[in-house]
């Protein structure tokens, strides 16, 4: 089970403003994981041009993956 201690939805219609707001997301997300290092980030495609950025346990401090629904 992943437990996400925050999460943020990123939908969009462009390319080019999914890359630059899942960077941010990312950037973002780095930062509150260095507070408890424990958690690592996963980004979730739930479908074309929605997806979410979370804390998650279930990756490795210092990790980003990607999961594709």
């Amino acid at each position: 089970m992943t437990t996400a201690t925050e999460c943020i939805e990123i939908q969009v219609d462009s390319r080019q403003v999914l890359d630059q707001r899942l960077d941010d997301a990312v950037s973002g997300l780095q930062e509150l994981a260095m507070v408890t290092g424990t958690h690592g980030i996963l980004l979730t495609r739930l479908k074309p041009g929605h997806y979410t950025a979370a804390l998650s346990d279930q990756v490795p401090f210092g990790m980003t993956r990607e999961l594709i629904h």
